[in-house]
């Protein structure tokens, strides 16, 4: 039987999987940091003390594309293309969720509801991202090769979770509590409709490069939709809940350099 650890293992193994988890890994991020950048560049002026925040939050994410692309090179392996389907950025910005690429590339300010917009989006994005690490982090964060660069991530992750619950929080105590509610709720129910067909796509993907059994593929498979039922149930409301963070004001100051990755 296979476990989320041996399944890993696997992909990190083979050079062609390793390459694939790495190329969209850092597609995904490089994405984010140009976000998040624009973002702090557009902030209205009602709410430019959030743009060093939001500055940091877009470093952070470059950062860990270029984590990714070091730990190809260090096996001397070059990007691979990202095929579309795998594009869990773009794929949410096809569902209406986050703000537009066609917005954030004009020079015009966004309103304090694009703002709403953005943190809300990030709550639910960066539960995901966060869950994600966590996992990886128990079952990786001692491997020679990748361990270190998971630990760093997770760290940063866990960081952007606990500044977009704080932010969300004063948000709503200054009158956009409904708002912020109602993109929770829009932005978790498209979220987990699209990790969803990511999950299957990326899988089908690294079946193929690995040259899984049908079996395999199919339990696979089974697993992401049974995933996808528990979250549709009810799993999803774990990503629009809010709570003071334990980490306060955490993306106050400059992203962190990881020079041994990048």
């Amino acid at each position: 039987m296979f476990s989320a650890r041996s399944l890993f293992q696997e992909i990190v193994d083979n050079d062609d999987s390793y390459r694939l988890f790495c190329s969209i890994a850092a597609s995904g991020e490089a994405q984010g940091g140009w976000e998040n950048g624009r973002i702090a560049a557009l902030m209205p002026a009602s709410m430019r003390e959030l743009a060093p925040k939001v500055t940091r939050h877009g470093a952070d994410e470059d950062k860990h594309g270029r984590i990714f692309h070091a730990l190809m090179r260090k096996r001397g392996l070059t990007p691979a293309d990202v095929p579309e389907e795998t594009d869990y950025t773009a794929l949410l910005e096809r569902q209406g969720i986050g703000l537009a690429h066609d917005k954030l590339r004009r020079d015009e300010p966004l309103t304090e509801l694009d703002i709403v917009t953005y943190l809300a989006h990030s709550r639910v994005t960066e539960q995901r991202a966060a869950d994600q690490m966590v996992m990886l982090t128990k079952h990786f964060g001692h491997h020679p090769e990748v361990g270190k660069a998971i630990k760093v991530i997770s760290h940063d992750e866990d960081n952007h979770l606990a500044y977009c619950h704080e932010e969300l929080l004063r948000l709503a105590r200054l009158g956009h509590g409904r708002a912020i509610q109602r993109i929770l709720h829009d932005c978790a129910h498209a979220e987990i409709v699209v990790y969803r067909d990511v999950s299957l796509a990326v899988m089908d993907h690294m079946g193929r490069l690995l040259k899984w059994p049908t079996a395999k593929s199919a339990a696979l498979t089974a697993g992401i939709r049974t995933m996808y039922g528990y979250e549709r149930l009810g799993g999803w409301r774990r990503m629009v809940s809010l709570r003071m963070p334990e980490r306060r004001n955490p993306l106050d100051g400059p992203a962190t350099s990881e020079p041994e990755f990048a």
